[in-house]
């Protein structure tokens, strides 16, 4: 546990992050994680994982298996993350140098009434990625640590983990398209250059 106090707005960390991915790849975490991508900016290479809590890191660890010259970025919460745990293990083995995974940690349930979250009772993610064998983990708690963290996760070899810890303030619901198929179509369309299903 930590005496910290996070104060970094979670909705410009994902924008000051995603200002600089290029071409990379994106796939969202179930709630907040997908609203907050959806605010930076709509992407058909952003694949919003509306359904599924807990499977956004193992779907990045199979998009960056896919493609193994493209970047992939996962964007989750702690509580997202907390319900896929076995990932960090897998992701360790398969050890792919292209998949970088960010985890938006306010120490809150944000989809189920923010009730306290293992994180905020002192359960350290990062620190499960480092001891599964993730290749760098990393946190952010500053303005100077956020700006940092874009190259990291953008062009140093993976798997990374990153953590950054935001407040707990309310922010506007931002809602992407909610249509898996459509989502699915478009961002295959944009990713492989084929016709998107109408």
């Amino acid at each position: 546990m930590t005496d910290k106090q996070a104060t970094l707005d979670r909705r410009d960390v994902v924008s000051r992050i995603l200002a600089g991915r290029e071409d990379a790849l994106v796939i969202t975490g179930l709630g907040s994680a997908t609203w907050d991508t959806a605010a930076a900016g709509d992407n058909p290479l952003n694949f919003y994982l509306w359904g599924g809590m807990g499977g956004a890191a193992v779907m990045g660890l199979g998009l960056a298996l896919a493609q193994p010259d493209r970047r992939v970025l996962v964007i989750t919460g702690d509580g997202e993350m907390m319900m896929g745990l076995g990932t960090l293990a897998t992701i360790a083995v398969a050890a792919p140098s292209n998949l970088a995974v960010m985890v938006i940690d306010n120490e809150r349930y944000g989809e189920t009434g923010m009730q306290e979250g293992h994180t905020g009772a002192g359960v350290d993610l990062g620190g499960m990625a480092a001891a599964a064998g993730w290749r760098k983990t990393t946190i952010a708690w500053t303005e100077e640590e956020v700006n940092a963290l874009a190259p990291i996760l953008f062009k140093e070899p993976g798997p990374i983990f990153a953590t950054v810890k935001v407040n707990r303030d309310p922010v506007p619901l931002v809602l992407p398209a909610r249509d898996g198929t459509a989502i699915r179509a478009r961002f295959r369309a944009a990713l492989l250059g084929e016709k998107a299903a109408e």
